[in-house]
């Protein structure tokens, strides 16, 4: 799963690395400690024109279907299971249209050793941004009328353990990792053409199997307990937990 994440570039920086725009007046700052319903950036395709552009929006991590009577559902939607999304009353829409990117540096994950908790950092190894596939929708707040961009995370299985080296430390963490998309698939996942049910199923099965690819450039290492506290928020929540 994904539940934090560290997205420690600012807008024009993470702009740039993704080779995408910045929305009109959205504002991208760094965190360490990015947590559910908290404003996140996105990657979206749109059609200008008749041109496409990929921008960076800004979306609540926690998606809000439209049918959503309380912005309180996004705590439940900040991940969506990639074997079951395509059936989901909640998902099911956002992934045959309305599918995004989500740009991180890192993010946690904690390893249970008994009543234990060891929170871990995985990032990729060369320092380059990764992007995890996406949903997102817009929902319309019925007390204000005001429209909200919101987002989930998809994710999928963890490798089996047997491969060697960082999937195998990966399937030692946990059963579940958010899903990278790779560059085989950056493209498809991000053009706004509405897909049919059967096509979109296609492309996520795609995007699932490029995961474990994408996964091999990652490293794993071991943080300081302060990471548990969304009030904690610096880049010294990153640094590897050195050995007592």
């Amino acid at each position: 799963m994904c539940g934090r994440y560290v997205q420690a570039r600012a807008g024009a920086d993470l702009a740039a690395d993704l080779g995408v725009h910045l929305a009109e007046g959205v504002e991208v700052r760094p965190s360490w400690n990015v947590a559910p319903t908290t404003g996140v950036p996105i990657v979206v395709e749109r059609l200008n024109e008749d041109e496409l552009f990929r921008e960076i929006h800004i979306a609540r991590w926690g998606l809000l279907p439209g049918w959503a009577k309380d912005p309180k559902q996004s705590y439940k939607t900040f991940n969506a299971r990639s074997e079951t999304v395509a059936e989901k009353p909640t998902f099911r829409s956002a992934l045959r249209s309305k599918r995004c990117a989500v740009p991180a540096d890192a993010y946690y994950e904690w390893l249970t050793e008994g009543s234990h908790k060891r929170p871990h950092v995985i990032k990729p190894a060369d320092g380059r941004v990764m992007t995890f596939a996406g949903l997102y929708e817009w929902w319309k707040d019925p007390s204000t009328d005001e429209w909200l961009l919101s987002t989930t995370i998809l994710t999928g299985p963890s490798p089996e353990p047997g491969p060697g080296g960082v999937l195998d430390d990966l399937a030692a963490l946990h059963d579940r990792m958010p899903l990278p998309i790779g560059p085989k698939h950056f493209g498809d996942w991000l053009t706004p053409e509405k897909l049919e049910k059967d096509d979109a199923a296609l492309l996520l099965t795609q995007v699932r199997a490029e995961a474990l690819e994408v996964a091999l450039g990652w490293e794993i290492y071991e943080v300081g307990r302060d990471v548990g506290n969304v009030r904690n928020n610096s880049p010294e929540l990153v640094e590897p937990l050195q050995a007592s």
